[in-house]
């Protein structure tokens, strides 16, 4: 993917994380948290769930976006831990990351996806609906009890 930022072209590559990229995404994704938009993650959770994720990186390999799919139940998985550095927003990068996501999740037979999200506006242009929590399954809330949040979660569910 290649976008004219400033008058330069960048191009972003799309990948799977390496151990190299945590530390960049755990300040990309707790930067968000910290104004109260996403919800924190620890370094201990990115390398246990490194294998779900795929990221964006510019031309020098940084990483400038994060996505996460996390299978939950049967045919049912989660798009979570999306963020994209604040300096390359509105781009298209965070769009793509799902789309990817999407795309792999498909490929071993997802058939439903859904978020919760703080950013309802975002996933409602890739096509999620705001549904009610009580429209998700109790098998997904069993990671719930280590939020922060807990009990009192104020994300908007989606599904697409």
């Amino acid at each position: 993917m290649t976008i004219k930022f400033f008058e330069v072209i960048i191009t972003f590559k799309y990948r799977k994380p390496n151990f190299e990229d945590i530390e960049t995404i755990f300040n990309l994704i707790n930067d968000y948290a910290a104004e109260g938009i996403m919800l924190p993650k620890s370094r201990s959770t990115l390398y246990e769930t490194i294998r779900e994720m795929i990221v964006a990186v510019d031309e020098n390999d940084i990483v400038i976006g994060v996505g996460a799919l996390h299978v939950t139940w049967n045919e049912l998985a989660e798009v979570r831990s999306m963020a994209v550095n604040k300096n390359f927003t509105r781009h298209g990068i965070g769009a793509e990351i799902v789309k990817r996501l999407l795309e792999e999740g498909k490929s071993f037979g997802v058939k439903k996806f859904f978020t919760l999200t703080y950013q309802p506006h975002f996933f409602q242009s890739l096509g999620f609906k705001t549904v009610t929590k009580d429209e998700l399954p109790h098998k997904i809330w069993r990671e719930c009890i280590d939020c922060p949040k807990f009990p009192n979660c104020d994300e908007i569910a989606m599904i697409l």
